[in-house]
């Protein structure tokens, strides 16, 4: 029940045109129902008898307006009676069939729409503790499966339900002998239903965590490729792969013999309600408590119901897939971030003064942050180095609230920023990650991304800032260039100046850079940061790096040592200090020296 009320709330815009939807096809069934008893008007006053059952509803076509029995007036009067009956039924089915399509594309579109949404507005995580091939599940395929529940699988119910119960109305009025066949042989459909349903269930699930396992599958090899190639493990992925598709297609064999079980089953049990209710109307009518047109009819009555009936049975049998994926997508679209929104907007006038006071963070039982304070002014240059797993990613990410601190605060103009929305929080952080993403599209949409509409100008000036303004001159198509996905067939610090250009032309108040210079060589890194500090002086630079020349310009220098500061001040401050920051830096200078004496040397051998 509480997946029909969480379907219901995004069905329910549908229901004014899914009510007409109902009338058309109650009016349709009714056309349809009318026709058997036509067909004994057929053979009881124009072929065979004389005799006329006035107690039939139909007994105002044949009491003389339209004809004199046996008469050919009769006969073409009924039969245009028939035909008119049957287009109307054929031309409300049809109209009905559209209605409920664009119903149910309407359901699906609302369906895929909210999980989408679900998913953007969840915690990264929460969401890690889904995988690919079950999120791509949850939003694509449960969406589709979930809409049939709505748009057909319930309406054929009510449609059922009203079919059988005017076929058993009509069959007591004719007589209500003929009602026994379908009496003893409901239990009996009942029974067989219910063994099959369980089995059906279990059958559905796992179908559809075979396919979330086969979409995880596909996913991880699409994208790891190339890593794939470079140890040579195709062979190993086509196992995996192989093993994924066969459990697949044993999921789906195994639904498709329990169906072929329950369609035998009930094909049997329909025939016997067909050739009982013949030999029931036969003994009738030798009886004389029978007409013989009606013997037609009252098999074909019998015949709906059972037709219903098995349609009711086939209709919970499949019902269990939707129940199925919709208890997936009721269960996603209940999850709870662990990032909850605030309620108020970051005022758009004002500077940004960040302020990190007695911060810190555990995650999954694990100290990760322990007592940061740090004072941030609008334009100051900050810069974060240490060792890896020191915690500078979290330190930065929880900025924006990709995780939040668990005690002490972060205040942006002495407002915490708990008490902002995420849109207008992250609204004022131009943010580049480490691991960068580039998606498959132009070099220049790229970079666009924050403002897919801005002037080609802007995009240029831009690249240019970020230093990538030369190697994209040089690609055949220059901006027009397509990236491969996440940026296969560029390079690691041509995506990283993609990147940054992306940020750049946000053009937020504060600029994060999370270790984004890494793949650089140390020159393009100085030029790039030179870059962004002439270009843009107001902007506040927060920059995490693991060599220590990339941040030996910034005001403030925080070294992080399992998640605590352990050494802050200037540069010049750090190496007087002569701790972990200073060491480091000597051995990577000492390291930067070796290779370009190693390159000298190199160079004068081959000039000699």
């Amino acid at each position: 029940m509480d997946v029909l009320k969480f379907g219901f709330k995004y069905w329910k815009r549908n229901l004014p045109l899914s009510i007409l939807a109902k009338l058309l096809s109650l009016l349709a069934l009714s056309a349809d129902l009318t026709l058997p008893l036509i067909s004994a008007m057929f053979i009881n006053c124009c072929l065979k008898s004389d005799s006329i059952d006035e107690s039939s509803p139909l007994y105002f076509l044949v009491d003389g307006r339209f004809g004199e029995i046996h008469s050919m007036q009769l006969f073409l009067s009924l039969a245009g009676i028939f035909l008119g009956l049957l287009l109307t039924k054929l031309g409300l089915v049809y109209i009905r069939n559209l209605i409920n399509q664009h119903l149910g594309l309407n359901l699906e579109s609302d369906l895929r729409y909210a999980t989408f949404d679900k998913l953007m507005q969840l915690d990264s995580e929460t969401v890690s503790k889904y995988n690919t091939g079950e999120l791509l599940t949850t939003i694509n395929s449960d969406t589709i499966m979930f809409k049939e529940l709505f748009c057909r699988i319930i309406p054929n119910t009510f449609d059922s339900i009203f079919v059988l119960t005017a076929s058993i109305v009509i069959l007591a009025n004719i007589n209500i002998s003929l009602l026994w066949i379908p009496l003893i042989l409901t239990p009996v459909f009942a029974i067989a239903l219910l063994r099959f349903r369980k089995k059906a269930k279990q059958n559905f699930m796992n179908i559809r965590s075979s396919n979330a396992k086969m979409s995880l599958t596909v996913s991880e090899n699409v994208s790891a490729v190339r890593l794939i190639r470079a140890f040579t493990n195709e062979e190993v992925e086509k196992k995996k792969f192989d093993e994924t598709n066969d459990a697949l297609k044993d999921a789906y064999l195994k639904q498709v013999r329990l169906s072929a079980r329950f369609e035998a089953a009930f094909s049997i049990i329909r025939q016997v309600a067909y050739i009982g209710s013949i030999a029931v109307s036969a003994v009738l009518v030798m009886q004389g408590k029978l007409l013989i047109g009606y013997l037609v009819s009252a098999t074909e009555y019998v015949n709906r119901i059972m037709n219903y009936v098995t349609l009711i049975n086939n209709t919970i049998f499949q019902m269990q897939q939707q129940l199925v994926s919709g208890q997936k997508m009721k269960k996603f679209m209940d999850t709870e971030s662990r990032i909850p929104d605030g309620r108020d907007e970051v005022p758009a006038s004002e500077g940004i003064d960040i302020s990190i006071r007695n911060a810190s963070m555990v995650l999954d039982e694990r100290q990760m942050l322990t007592d940061i304070n740090v004072e941030i002014p609008m334009g100051k240059h900050i810069g974060i180095v240490g060792g890896t797993g020191s915690g500078k990613s979290l330190l930065l990410e929880s900025l924006i609230r990709i995780h939040d601190m668990t005690s002490g605060s972060i205040e942006l103009n002495g407002h915490d920023i708990r008490e902002y929305t995420l849109e207008s929080l992250r609204d004022k952080f131009s943010y580049v990650f480490q691991d960068v993403f580039l998606f498959s599209n132009t070099i220049d949409s790229n970079i666009a991304f924050p403002h897919p509409t801005i002037a080609d100008e802007k995009i240029k000036e831009a690249a240019y800032h970020a230093q990538a303004a030369g190697f994209i001159k040089r690609l055949e198509d220059g901006y027009d260039t397509i990236v491969g996905e996440r940026g296969f067939g560029l390079s690691g610090g041509q995506k990283q100046r993609i990147s940054i250009a992306r940020a750049l032309l946000k053009n937020s108040p504060v600029l994060v850079l999370d270790d984004s210079t890494s793949a650089l060589d140390v020159s393009t890194e100085r030029k790039l940061l030179k870059s962004i500090k002439e270009n843009y002086p107001d902007k506040t630079l927060i920059i995490s790096a693991h060599r220590m020349s990339s941040v030996a310009d910034c005001d403030e220098i925080l070294y992080l040592q399992d998640g605590r500061i352990t050494e802050r001040g200037t540069f010049d401050e750090l190496i007087k200090l002569n701790g972990h920051f200073a060491a480091i830096w000597h051995s990577q200078q000492a390291l930067q020296k070796d290779i370009v004496d190693e390159n000298v040397k190199i160079g004068a051998e081959d000039h000699g």
